[in-house]
């Protein structure tokens, strides 16, 4: 919208047909069905008479106005600073007024649920997500784990997609309201916080059994036709969602029209963008790009979506989060940087709470997320439900049955699928599913598949593809068959963990714009040798990891031992052999012999080729003294 001084017929007729409703005001009166419908939710009736609030705090003007262009109290949020400067609200201090006064007061028409959330308080869910909560599809989330298999490591990580679900929709209008009330030059209405709430809840409904490991390790195997994320899982289930519940009427009757519902499936998975520095997306302008930063934010990986889950994690897991989400937004601004875009900025000194941050997420992807235990149940799940993949079947439209690995092309069945076919297999009498029961009988024994150990690929490379994998795994079996052993190649894990700040190699805060205090609209970047020279040098490794499935001492030794020459030959920091620099050597306990330089080479010494990783915390107890 212009917002020059000059109002010339064209921007008139431009506002005019800007303003949300131009219905006549007795048209949005609800019928009397519909009324009773809606007591439930309305504190306040929404007639004709609700702009009177205006009047009795001094904006009888401003309300005139707004009643002559039709604009009736059903679509008043959506009145934006820009539109009533444009009808003639020449005075900026009474334009903020009149759109803070509108925003509190629209807010009332509604009864919020309060939540007790063991993470963030007592927070408040608007109606419309109450609505989206209380469907079948919805209240699946209940009963997907949110860590998948790190909960058969740490007993404290039973939380759901649910609660996490709840979480990230309470911060992503956190988020909004903080920058709102902020900057309300950016015209952030009602409906753009509903609208990123919405997203936030919904942001995760595509997830599979166990989460990560669904779409992460089950299907590439089972459908290698084409590649599955469950973002795009989650959009199938929204519109499955509102389409099967009815729920069209309920986003009308709160003013979200189909570009709002754009906005929402664009905000849980992002467009693929038709060209560099063209702006693709259809939900909102440009203008406002900064809103597709709060749910899931592909610029720098700053988003609420992982404050909730650092926060709630760490909590369940017991490990220590040393971000502050709640400090951060104090601090957000938006503001232009490159190419005009406005994103959400910071100021300067919250530079290492953002490392904190990344760092928090380094930690828990090592502890828990990429545990050898958690990873190794993980892959044995995924064995179990590809054999049963074949067999179990599970009711979609009209009564078909489908495989697990179909249920993806049909929401009516995916939504049935959960953690608990876990259970469903594992206490099933049909014969066909014998051998995913056993598996899965072994994962409830702790019977599971030995890790033989880790270590870093060679000093300067790295696996990038399936087949530098199998080239590994080929000089592991070569070495297996130079000591005569009988383990067979399947029965072979190999499992590359990547561990980084979120963007692969690169920092991400070079990704991330920063204000000062003294210019509070100039964004600018941040060099990591302006922060401290005690910041890391890199920002992703992997490590490579091999597993047995065999558990018998003999087959259990060989492996190790060749896992050992494989480290040895390929010159990798693991076990006795390790590569790493020999250390200080350790003063005789005669100093005697030093005073007088009476010192032999057999009076100083370390046991050779023992500094490894694993026993460095345990120097002291094995060094030799003469």
């Amino acid at each position: 919208m212009k917002r020059s001084g000059a109002r010339d017929e064209a921007s008139i007729a431009k506002t005019k047909s800007d303003l949300p409703c131009k219905k006549k005001r007795d048209d949005c009166k609800p019928s009397g069905e519909e009324a009773a419908t809606q007591s439930r939710d309305t504190i306040i009736s929404r007639d004709s008479n609700c702009l009177e609030f205006l009047t009795l705090k001094g904006h009888q003007d401003v309300a005139d106005i707004l009643l002559g262009e039709g604009v009736t109290s059903n679509l008043l949020d959506r009145v934006t600073e820009g539109q009533l400067k444009d009808l003639g609200i020449s005075s900026l201090g009474k334009r903020l007024e009149v759109i803070q006064l509108i925003q509190e007061n629209t807010r009332r028409l509604y009864t919020y649920k309060i939540v007790n959330d063991p993470i963030h308080g007592h927070i408040e869910i608007h109606p419309l997500c109450v609505k989206i909560i209380d469907t079948p599809q919805f209240q699946r989330l209940r009963c997907l784990k949110q860590l998948g298999g790190t909960y058969f490591v740490y007993p404290g990580a039973a939380h759901n997609r649910f609660e996490h679900s709840l979480g990230v929709c309470y911060l992503a209008g956190k988020l909004a309201s903080t920058l709102r009330n902020q900057q309300p030059e950016l015209e952030i209405t009602n409906t753009d916080i509903l609208c990123v709430q919405i997203a936030g809840l919904c942001h995760d409904l595509g997830h599979g059994p166990f989460s990560h490991m669904f779409d992460g390790k089950f299907l590439p195997v089972a459908r290698p036709d084409k590649k599955i994320k469950h973002e795009a899982l989650s959009l199938l289930m929204f519109d499955h969602l509102v389409e099967s519940n009815n729920l069209c009427p309920e986003f009308e009757k709160y003013g979200l029209k189909e570009e709002d519902r754009i906005f929402i499936k664009e905000q849980i998975k992002r467009p693929e963008k038709l060209k560099s520095g063209k702006w693709s997306y259809q939900g909102r302008s440009k203008e406002k790009s900064f809103l597709y930063e709060i749910v899931s934010n592909n610029t720098n990986g700053i988003d609420v979506d992982k404050w909730d889950y650092f926060a709630r994690d760490c909590h369940m897991l017991g490990i220590k989060n040393n971000f502050d989400h709640a400090r951060y937004m104090k601090y957000a601004r938006v503001l232009k940087v490159e190419d005009d875009k406005l994103q959400i900025c910071s100021r300067d000194k919250e530079v290492l709470n953002l490392y904190d941050m990344f760092h928090t997420r380094k930690t828990l992807h090592s502890r828990a997320y990429q545990h050898n235990v958690g990873n190794i149940i993980e892959t044995m799940i995924t064995e179990a439900l590809l054999k049963a993949d074949e067999v179990f079947r599970i009711p979609g439209k009209n009564g078909e049955l489908l495989k697990i690995s179909q249920t993806v092309d049909d929401m009516e069945a995916y939504q049935k699928l959960t953690d608990d076919i876990f259970q469903q297999i594992l206490w099933s009498t049909d014969p066909n599913l014998e051998e995913s029961r056993k598996i899965l009988m072994n994962i409830q024994r702790r019977e599971l598949y030995k890790c033989l150990g880790e270590t870093h690929p060679p000093q300067g490379k790295t696996i990038n593809n399936k087949k530098q994998e199998d080239q590994i795994k080929d000089e592991l079996m070569n070495i297996l068959k130079e000591k005569k052993s009988d383990i067979k190649r399947e029965e072979i894990i190999l499992y590359v963990v990547y561990l980084d700040y979120g963007m692969k190699d690169q920092n991400p805060i070079d990704h991330v714009r920063f204000y000062n205090k003294r210019d509070p609209t100039k964004a600018k970047k941040l060099r990591k040798d302006e922060v401290s020279d005690l910041l890391p040098e890199k920002f992703a490794e992997q490590l490579i990891r091999f597993y047995c499935k065999r558990r018998d001492d003999q087959s259990i030794h060989q492996a190790m031992e060749a896992f050992k020459e494989w480290s040895r030959q390929n010159q990798c920091s693991v076990g006795e052999n390790s590569l790493m620099p020999d250390m200080t050597p350790v003063r005789s306990d005669d100093s005697s012999h030093v005073a007088a330089g009476n010192v032999t080479p057999t009076s100083i010494r370390t046991v050779a080729n023992q500094n490894t990783p694993e026993s460095a915390g345990k120097f002291k107890a094995r060094l030799a003294f003469d």
